[in-house]
């Protein structure tokens, strides 16, 4: 036997022992009056075990732990399946928080849905789901480069601006219809009805460039117009949400115009201080690893510029957002490259799913009665009508041909996650109801899942035309 075994069968013999020998000494000397029952038929012990166990899993942490791994589970599986049939499994994704939600699991589970997802419980998943829209909304910042939009061509510029301007108006037209039906008493038309443009404003560029670079459309004329036309589109639907939020959340005209000041000044600051800044922090990692240091400096940037905006009333998504666009350009540095992945594999595999689920959660299909339904295709049809058409006139106007011109009014409709974000701070802010909420995101759904469908059917008309 070697020395060191016989060392610790050694110790665990006089420590164990001793242990032993103690807990003896002390129940001899210490005696109780407590009564402990040892006789327990089995089926009272596997009731007592059912009741520790529901008793734990009511626990906010054991049951945050299971909703992690049920969302991120069924989040993934459907993802899986939707790239399957050639859709972005940001799409399965979204699918698959509506599944978990009232309008599928709640209806035809009703007490596995109210046991893995109590209403007392939203609050944790609800702030856990903010985190990672705070960190993917930082990505996306920073996916957006400024060097290249400057350099864009008159065209994408005018596309651009067609492609929000031209959706917007629709959108507030379609508000003033809805609103006396629809709108809260305590909402104010012109933040509706600025709600509503906005809504049918977005395109999300995220997905848009997934769907660009599995299809292998990036050296394709229509599809680099399309990604510089999206970055321009979310930068500017961001801006314009920050001012719909503040002018939504002030009494009256005045105060909204006084709130855009402090948001000027904060964009100010970011831009004249906290970018240098950024641009010198970002020269000292090259050719070099990214250590700690600079990694807290760069969250700590983020979190505080996502809790001005939060403070300053235009939530904490818009702060996140221009803390991302600060950071210096890929040409100057290689800190965006380097930070990047380490937030993506955390917001979008983790945190992002739990977003998906709230929104399941909230998305109740159950309320629509057929005359809702034909609002919903009203929503769906002034949706595709803004962006898909308008994109496609524009383009045609700008000298392009048929097919790019389709091509890019197709991609320009994605909305996906982007879309869900906005509708999300509006039902936070009470502007959409849960019936209108209900209604938009089935819109997103349709408009997202249409764009590879559509491409594909503009490839086969032109194809048979040129042959």
């Amino acid at each position: 036997m070697e020395h060191s075994t016989r060392i610790y069968l050694i110790s665990l013999l006089i420590f164990g022992g001793g242990i032993l020998a103690v807990l003896n000494w002390g129940n001899t000397v210490y005696v109780t009056s407590a009564i402990v029952e040892t006789t327990v038929v089995q089926d009272d012990f596997w009731q007592v075990f059912y009741n520790t166990f529901m008793k734990q899993l009511s626990n906010p942490l054991a049951l945050l732990l299971v909703q992690i791994i049920v969302i991120m589970t069924t989040a993934r599986i459907f993802g899986i399946l939707f790239t399957k049939i050639s859709q972005p499994s940001v799409i399965g994704e979204i699918f698959a928080g509506i599944i978990l939600g009232p309008s599928l699991l709640g209806l035809f589970l009703p007490e596995i849905y109210t046991l893995i997802f109590p209403e007392v419980s939203l609050t944790n998943l609800h702030f856990l789901s903010q985190i990672g829209l705070i960190l993917f909304m930082f990505v996306v910042g920073m996916e957006l480069d400024f060097d290249k939009l400057k350099k864009q061509s008159k065209a994408s510029v005018v596309i651009s601006h067609i492609s929000i301007i031209f959706p917007f108006f629709l959108g507030v037209v379609l508000a003033y219809m809805i609103y006396p039906t629809f709108a809260s008493e305590t909402v104010s038309f012109t933040a509706f009805a600025l709600f509503i443009g906005i809504a049918m404003s977005i395109t999300a560029f995220p997905v848009l460039a997934r769907i660009v670079k599995d299809r292998n459309l990036t050296k394709t004329s229509y599809g680099i117009t399309s990604l510089t036309c999206a970055a321009a589109d979310d930068a500017t639907a961001w801006y314009l949400l920050a001012i719909v939020i503040a002018i939504s959340t002030s009494t009256n005209l005045l105060m909204s115009v006084l709130m855009l000041i402090p948001i000027l000044l904060y964009i100010i600051f970011m831009i004249f201080v906290i970018k240098p800044f950024l641009q010198t922090l970002g020269t000292k990692i090259n050719n070099q690893e990214l250590d700690m240091k600079i990694t807290t400096i760069v969250l700590v940037i983020l979190l505080g510029s996502s809790l001005a905006t939060e403070l300053l009333g235009i939530h904490a998504l818009f702060g996140a957002f221009l803390a991302g666009v600060m950071m210096p350009s890929i040409k100057n540095s290689e800190l965006k490259e380097r930070i990047a992945p380490r937030l993506e594999y955390v917001s979008l595999l983790i945190l992002l799913p739990l977003f998906f689920a709230l929104t399941g959660l909230r998305t109740q299909i159950d309320l629509l009665e057929p005359q809702h339904w034909v609002i919903c295709f009203v929503i769906i049809a002034v949706a595709v009508t803004g962006k898909f058409l308008g994109s496609t006139i524009a383009s045609r106007l700008m000298g392009g041909s048929w097919r790019d011109s389709f091509a890019i009014g197709a991609l320009m409709n994605t909305r996906g996650l982007m879309e869900l974000i906005v509708l999300n701070i509006g039902y936070e802010l009470g502007i959409l109801s849960p019936l209108l909420f209900t209604m938009f995101v089935v819109m997103a759904l349709v408009t997202t899942f249409m764009t590879g469908p559509s491409l594909s059917l503009i490839d086969r008309i032109f194809q048979k035309k040129e042959s």
